[in-house]
């Protein structure tokens, strides 16, 4: 059996700068979500949002980039993020390892566009075009932390980093890379913003995933990155291991472009590969970190999923996107970090906001912090458009 170890997480969101600060937030139940600051938008006094504390040159600065200006917002929380779980791992890039990095994007420059794109073409404007892809972040990230064996970019929409991660774990199970850092990104943007308007599912007030009234979602901002590394690589030093990935699957549920199939299908497909790819039954799952985004639809599809494979005994499970809004594509691994301080604390985090079950299902999520609970196995969901569907299994280093 191959292990796969992490060794190193960073995090930026709307409810802290880095681990430590993130897990302070979690603990107290504050919520990152608030009106709009820094996206310029004919919105900003209509919706609230999971937006992280800083200006573009603030973040500039944190990430000790000089000229803010030539990077995106994606880019600059990618390199944040990045950076704190490459020096939480404590990596030699030099010692002969092979070390990529897989990392996720949906709007990619998108902010740099709307700002730009308007403008007469000159030599100075283009340069926003090649901000604007979604990869830019990873090259940005492979000059920064001098990762040359390999990249990969990942966009499945709202399970992308998810995939990212798996897709890392995969990478080392073949023996392609002994270590790589996994994760993803994405910034607020007005293409967003105005995109999940139209399709009116969101909330103008605090998000309530699985509430009977819930109203929609809220969305966010944010970046989080894990290192993945060998058993060949940790045995090499000897780090601190947060925990392994156990298991992963990705299942597509074929049903409609936006919405997910209301029996569950590719929820269901996905939670069970994951479960079965992790050689584990579904009730070793100690707490369930769930996709929640707040819409009718998706709580009412995954809620499915959960009675499909458990009936009514269903693990204590939680949203966590009253927290920080739904960062799209950098969902899954920001959520991944929760996982794994869930596993490292003992600790599952509550469902804030929530003040009515789901009539239709005889479970619910927990919406106060439980601290007394062996927690050894997380499963993790991330639910993308088109239906692309990802489950993670993290557990303990036992």
């Amino acid at each position: 059996m191959c292990n796969i170890y992490i060794t190193g997480l960073g995090i930026i969101s709307a409810i802290g700068n880095n681990v430590s600060e993130t897990l302070v937030s979690l603990k107290a139940k504050k919520t990152g979500i608030k009106p709009i600051q820094y996206l310029n938008t004919v919105h900003k006094n209509e919706f609230v949002v999971g937006e992280v504390a800083y200006s573009n040159e603030e973040l500039a600065k944190i990430s000790g980039i000089i000229d803010y200006k030539k990077h995106s917002r994606s880019t600059l929380l990618a390199l944040i993020a990045a950076k704190q779980a490459f020096e939480n791992s404590n990596i030699d890039i030099n010692d002969g390892l092979k070390t990529g990095i897989i990392s996720a994007s949906t709007v990619g420059g998108m902010d740099i566009t709307e700002d730009t794109y308007r403008l007469e073409s000159s030599t100075e404007n283009n340069n926003f075009i090649f901000i604007h892809y979604v990869s830019n972040h990873v090259d940005e990230i492979c000059k920064t932390l001098n990762i040359n064996d390999f990249s990969a970019t990942i966009s499945t929409a709202c399970s992308s980093s998810a995939n990212a991660i798996m897709n890392g774990a995969r990478m080392i199970k073949a023996g392609r890379l002994d270590r790589v850092i996994v994760g993803g990104t994405d910034a607020l943007s007005k293409f967003t913003l105005n995109g999940f308007n139209t399709l009116m599912i969101l909330d103008k007030e605090l998000c309530s995933p699985f509430d009977e009234n819930r109203r929609g979602l809220n969305l966010g901002e944010g970046a989080a990155y894990l290192v993945l590394e060998s058993e060949k690589a940790v045995k090499k030093y000897n780090k601190k291991i947060y925990g392994k990935v156990l298991g992963y699957a990705n299942a597509n549920d074929a049903y409609h472009q936006t919405a997910s199939s209301p029996e569950g299908n590719g929820a269901t497909l996905a939670m069970k590969q994951a479960i079965a790819s992790a050689k584990i039954t579904p009730n070793q799952i100690s707490y369930i970190n769930v996709h929640g985004t707040g819409t009718t639809n998706n709580d009412d599809s995954e809620g499915a999923a959960l009675q499909n494979i458990y009936g009514d005994k269903v693990p204590p499970f939680s949203s966590t996107k009253s927290y920080t809004g739904h960062t799209l594509a950098a969902a899954g691994s920001i959520e991944a970090v929760f996982s794994i301080l869930s596993i490292n604390n003992n600790l599952i985090f509550p469902n804030i906001n929530l003040k009515n079950k789901i009539e239709k299902f005889n479970f619910k999520p927990e919406t106060e912090i439980i601290d007394n609970k062996d927690i050894s196995v997380v499963l993790s969901n991330s639910f993308g458009f088109g239906g692309n569907n990802t489950t993670l299994i993290f557990g303990k280093n036992n």
